[in-house]
């Protein structure tokens, strides 16, 4: 038995060391080149990109499959991002397995002919269930070889092979890390009760989380993604639940009344929740094991939804302080509070940007929720979500390109994700019952 666990660790050293060849080989691949995608462009343009199937060394049905369903889900990832325009495979010039993937004899013409910018090309092998695969990415139009990755492991991780390259490509082109080691905490009814589930960036792999046959509400995730804090209705009242998702243990926040919308602070082993217990909803700063240390909020009305900004340094929350729900931002040492958001009579749900210079939220216009961003300053008002049913829960996704949230437009209610800018709107996953509450994870999330 211990021969068998000694082979199956073996694996991952070898991506290891393989992984830091690669960083050796080209240190100073891309470091330059983050002006390929534009990210905080509206009219952003996609890059036309060819990813032809990988080339398969020894040719064996196997590796022909896994040479097919590895540049597929590297087109489905990369095209999830939507910076890239992924080009019809029957327009290549090139059969992959009769060309070279190394530099010095790829025919760029072959692929700028057909409009692709960018190209990645890949080689695979598998011998004894285990796979070697190299993956590179290509600018046509200089003819330049811009990331160079070798992998080693077993053939189930194949996916997580593609995504680290995948995050590697983001990086080199963009400046940013890509979304793709990030999950999506969501409220789903499948089970016939709301619980919490949780999916990878693009909706694949949806796992329950909570079991708690009643009502669970406001997944929040910790800023190191090992924790996650909700309200639920197991003993039949709002108590606030902080679970480790690894580890079986946690702390229960049950002080008489609500105790609910949790937030964790950047940063910081500590979170901020309302509670009610001394008659008025307010939000409070609590540490991550659920005792008290302050009062945020003291203001007559109901504050709600506690959204921070990546310092930590200041708080987005809901009041009905003026008389209808409204969002607001306090500066956390000097107590100063400012009402965001005047449009509307009723606006909820904020969402600080990761770059902290935005808040998306919804907000109801002629009976209808729809999303909305807004700058920090309280300008620069953008609409997202248009007819389109209603239109709530905004998250962030870890890099700031993408938004989730739920919508009830084609009936029941889904998970979506739009671009920042509302573009490329698209359902995320269907489950029985329906899904709410989307929140976004940060960007690394142990498996």
């Amino acid at each position: 038995m211990k021969r068998v666990n000694r082979l199956r660790a073996w694996p991952a050293y070898i991506i290891f060391l393989v992984m830091m060849a690669s960083f050796l080989i080209c240190p100073a691949l891309c470091l330059s080149e983050y002006d390929y995608v534009d990210i905080n462009s509206p009219f952003l343009r996609k890059i036309p990109i060819a990813i032809p199937l990988f080339k398969t060394m020894a040719k064996s049905p196997v590796e022909k499959r896994l040479s097919e369903k590895a540049s597929d889900l590297l087109s489905e990832t990369l095209e999830f991002t939507g910076y890239f325009k992924m080009l019809d495979r029957d327009a290549f010039l090139v059969d992959p397995e009769k060309s070279d993937i190394t530099a010095l004899n790829i025919n760029f013409q072959n692929w700028t002919s057909i409009g692709a910018e960018l190209l990645i090309t890949g080689s695979l092998q598998v011998k004894d269930e285990i796979i070697d695969m190299e993956l590179r990415l290509y600018d046509t139009f200089k003819s330049r070889l811009l990331i160079g990755k070798r992998y080693r492991g077993w053939i189930n991780d194949q996916r997580k092979m593609i995504r680290r390259f995948c995050n590697d490509v983001i990086h080199c082109l963009t400046g940013k890390r890509g979304i793709f080691d990030s999950k999506i905490a969501f409220i789903s009814t499948g089970s016939g009760n709301k619980e919490i589930y949780i999916c990878e960036f693009d909706g694949y792999n949806p796992i329950q989380k909570t079991h708690n046959k009643n009502i669970t509400l406001s997944p929040a995730w910790s800023c190191d993604g090992k924790w996650i804090a909700y309200t639920a209705y197991k003993k039949g009242r709002p108590d606030l639940y902080i679970e480790h998702l690894k580890e079986k243990r946690g702390f229960i926040v049950e002080k008489k009344g609500i105790n609910i919308t949790p937030a964790w602070v950047p940063g910081k082993f500590a979170l901020a929740a309302t509670l009610s217990f001394s008659g008025d909803p307010e939000i409070y700063m609590l540490t991550g094991t659920g005792k008290i240390i302050k009062k945020l909020t003291n203001k007559r009305g109901i504050d709600v939804s506690p959204s921070w900004s990546p310092d930590g340094k200041k708080m987005a929350f809901v009041s009905n302080r003026s008389g209808t729900p409204q969002i607001y931002i306090m500066d956390i040492d000097s107590r100063n509070v400012e009402r965001l958001t005047f449009q509307g009579r009723y606006n909820t749900s904020p969402s600080w940007s990761p770059d902290g210079d935005k808040i998306a939220y919804c907000g109801m216009e002629n009976g209808e929720f729809n999303i909305y961003v807004i700058g920090v300053d309280g300008n620069d008002l953008l609409q997202l979500t248009f007819n389109e049913g209603d239109n709530e829960s905004p998250s962030w996704s870890p890099d700031g390109s993408l938004i989730a949230f739920s919508s009830n437009r084609e009936g029941p209610y889904r998970i979506y994700v739009m671009s920042a800018y509302g573009t490329d709107q698209r359902s995320l996953l269907a489950l029985p019952g329906e899904q709410t509450n989307p929140r976004w994870s940060p960007g690394i999330v142990s498996n």
